[in-house]
């Protein structure tokens, strides 16, 4: 049973983690499913259960296909190699540990050069357009970073990406690519999975070359507020608990070796 659907008390903090790192496997894994990785770059990070200083990350050259629950270090927030073996790719702690440590609410930080987020963030307009139902529902939870100041080397780079993501979950990163943030792996990596959706869907309707039909803004504003105020709760769990779920069981039938 996936963490998330469980109340995390009924765990004990060793099982907590272990399920965490599950997760956190499958997503990579999902990821290259998906089509979503770029071989051994790019991060996928989580912040460790139980603790407010550290988070899991992959050893540097891994490629995404390889990744297994007990393969992850645990990286202090100062930098500091706490548990396990590899090398700390050193972008990954620079953007991720500032928001890891600035964002309450980033348990989960996902960035990925997918190719539609990435190729949209390439345009001079980054923006999600409100050309259609997903569009709306992942626009509402977007920032924009439209500087792009080069490799994060230091993790000012990532503090300041921080501040820009404010208190919005997915980031788009301007000539560079995406990020999405969440409570959980789930969360986290089903606005990834909707947001190059969206790019591709909206690069699609561009390549046409026809006028785009924009939503007008009454549609849009209404469409926007019961968003707000409906919980997309199904038997008491989120729909990304659901689909990461669903996810999951495609791994079980195909690559049960994530969880070991």
């Amino acid at each position: 049973m996936p963490l998330e659907s469980i109340d995390t008390a009924e765990l004990s903090l060793s099982d907590a983690r272990w399920q965490a790192r599950v997760d956190l496997a499958a997503a990579h894994r999902l990821a290259v499913m998906h089509g979503f990785h770029e071989g051994i770059f790019n991060h996928f990070t989580l912040r460790v259960p139980g603790a407010n200083d550290r988070y899991y990350q992959i050893p540097f050259g891994l490629h995404w296909s390889e990744v297994t629950a007990s393969c992850f270090m645990e990286i202090g927030y100062d930098g500091t190699q706490l548990s396990g073996e590899g090398e700390v790719e050193r972008s990954a702690y620079c953007i991720h540990a500032p928001i890891h440590r600035l964002n309450e609410k980033a348990a989960a930080v996902f960035h990925t050069h997918m190719p539609f987020a990435s190729a949209l963030s390439r345009l001079e307009d980054q923006s999600i357009l409100p050309i259609g139902q997903t569009e709306l529902g992942t626009l509402m939870h977007t920032a924009y970073d439209d500087i792009y100041t080069g490799p994060a080397f230091d993790p000012a780079e990532g503090e300041r990406l921080a501040a820009v993501l404010g208190d919005k979950t997915v980031l788009m990163m301007a000539n560079h690519g995406a990020a999405t943030v969440g409570q959980t792996v789930s969360e986290a990596y089903d606005r990834l999975y909707y947001l190059e959706r969206v790019a591709q869907v909206q690069l699609y309707a561009m390549w046409t070359g026809r006028k785009l039909k924009t939503l007008p803004q009454t549609t849009i504003d209404y469409t926007l507020g019961e968003y707000r105020k409906n919980s997309d709760q199904y038997g008491g769990k989120p729909s990304h608990v659901w689909h990461f779920a669903a996810l999951k069981r495609m791994l079980d039938k195909k690559e049960p070796d994530y969880k070991d």
